[in-house]
């Protein structure tokens, strides 16, 4: 069974799917059926999800609150190195899509790589807005480069916070 939830955040709302408590997909939207479409999904419920709390807690300032929420991933093979390894990218940092293709030992695969990026069904679980293009600037973010700079913004004085 799907069931999702919609949480209240600064950058507006944003909506989880979770399957048998792993989550399918998410996305900055108050609308669970394209939330859970943009996955492949179909018709989520309405119900609790576990990892609204999580979602809650990085919002609150605790942006490590998402590594280790379960997920729920269908993709191909390299499109899940690519979702790995964009987990592995710590809160407040980023990687361009050129480094992330020669770390996944595909030197030449940015592009491949920035689809990938494009295709994520759960965003935030999944920080592809801590990508950036060769020269360090924001682009290429499904909810648009605002809020991927928002949520880069709040991670590095989330981080300034900590070493304070």
């Amino acid at each position: 069974m799907l069931s999702y939830e919609t949480i209240d955040t600064p950058d507006g709302p944003f909506t989880v799917v979770e399957r048998d408590g792993a989550v399918a997909a998410a996305a900055w939207s108050a609308d669970p059926t394209a939330v859970a479409t943009r996955a492949n999904l179909l018709g989520p419920e309405p119900g609790e999800c576990a990892s609204a709390l999580d979602v809650r807690a990085y919002y609150a300032g605790d942006v490590d609150a998402l590594a280790d929420v379960p997920l729920d991933l269908a993709g191909t093979e390299f499109r899940r190195r690519v979702w790995d390894a964009l987990r592995a990218i710590r809160a407040g940092q980023t990687r361009t899509y050129g480094a992330l293709a020669d770390a996944l030992g595909s030197p030449g695969a940015s592009r491949a790589v920035g689809a990938a990026c494009g295709a994520n069904p759960i965003a935030l679980f999944v920080p592809c807005h801590r990508v950036t293009g060769a020269d360090g600037s924001l682009t290429g973010f499904a909810w648009g480069v605002d809020l991927k700079s928002s949520l880069l913004e709040r991670e590095r004085s989330a981080r300034v916070r900590d070493t304070a």
